[in-house]
C-alpha cells in the first residue's frame, strides 16, 4: 500500500464535520487534484491522526468522513531545546530537525550575541516550517515553540523539569552524556547563538542549577549542536 498524503487539522477543528481548508485545502485540491472519495491522512499535531475520505470538495474547502483514528504517544522522556535567537535560515533547518527528531519543545531566547531581536509571539511561518517537516517524516507530534526574554526566564520555565543541562563551548572537563538527557520529567538543553553564551550567561544558567556540558572539541554552528544533542536524546531514549 502507498503512503497517503498528509496534511495537519488543528486539534480545535478535530470534529465533525471535518473541514480541511486553507493552505491544507489548496494543497489537497489544486496541487494534489484530489476527488471525492479519495483517502487521505490528518493529524493534528498533539498526537492524534486518522484515516479520512474526502466526501465533498469545495472551492475553498474540502469535507472529509473520519473512517479510523489513533493516537501516537508522547515521548516517555521529552526533550526541550532552548536556543539563543541566531540567524533566520538556519532556525528553518533546526525547526524541521526538531521534529523529524522528535523534540517536544523549541525555546528562542534573547542572548547577549543574538542577532536581532527574539518576536515575543512568534512568527506565522514557524508553523508552516513544522507542519512540512511532520508531514515528511509521518509524525503526528509538533514541538511546541516559546520565546523568552533572556536565561532568567529560562531558568524560570525549567524549575520544574527532571534535568537541565547547558551545553557550552568553554567546557571541556565534562562531555555530554546521552542518559543526562533522559528523565521522564524532561529535559532542558540550553545552546547559545550564532556566536556562542557570554560568560555571564552561562554564570546565570549554572547558578539555576544547569549543568555545564561541552560537546566535542570542534565549535559547532547552532543548529548542528542542536542536532547532535536531539540525535543524542532519541538514541538514549530509545534504549530504554
Amino acid at each position: 500500500m502507498s503512503r497517503l498524503n498528509s496534511f495537519h487539522l488543528a486539534p480545535a477543528l478535530w470534529r465533525e464535520p471535518f473541514v480541511l481548508d486553507g493552505e491544507e485545502a489548496r494543497h489537497l485540491t489544486r496541487v494534489l487534484r484530489a476527488r471525492v472519495g479519495d483517502t487521505v491522512r490528518l493529524f493534528d499535531g498533539c498526537g492524534r491522526w486518522g484515516i479520512f475520505r474526502i466526501e465533498r470538495i469545495g472551492k475553498r474547502d474540502a469535507g472529509l468522513v473520519l473512517v479510523d483514528e489513533h493516537a501516537a504517544p508522547a515521548s516517555a522522556f521529552p526533550l526541550t531545546l532552548a536556543v539563543g535567537w541566531s540567524k533566520g535560515l538556519r532556525r528553518g533547518f533546526l525547526l524541521e530537525k526538531a521534529v523529524e527528531l522528535g523534540a517536544a519543545a523549541v525555546w528562542f531566547w534573547q542572548a547577549a550575541r543574538s542577532q536581532g531581536e527574539v518576536p515575543e509571539d512568534g512568527k506565522e511561518g514557524w508553523e508552516r516550517q513544522l507542519i512540512a517537516a511532520a508531514k515528511q517524516c509521518g509524525t503526528a507530534w509538533l514541538p511546541e515553540i516559546r520565546t523568552f526574554a533572556g536565561p532568567g526566564d529560562v531558568a524560570l520555565a525549567a524549575a520544574g523539569m527532571g534535568s537541565n543541562v547547558l551545553c557550552w563551548e568553554k567546557e571541556d572537563s565534562r562531555l555530554v552524556e546521552p542518559d543526562a538527557l533522559i528523565h521522564p520529567r524532561g529535559c532542558v538543553a540550553v545552546l547559545g547563538p550564532e556566536g556562542g553564551l557570554e560568560d555571564t550567561e552561562a554564570r546565570a544558567f549554572v547558578e539555576h542549577g544547569f549543568t555545564p556540558v561541552g560537546l566535542g572539541p570542534s565549535i559547532l554552528r547552532f543548529e548542528t549542536a542542536a542536532t547532535f544533542v536531539m540525535s543524542l536524546h532519541l538514541w538514549a531514549a530509545n534504549r530504554r
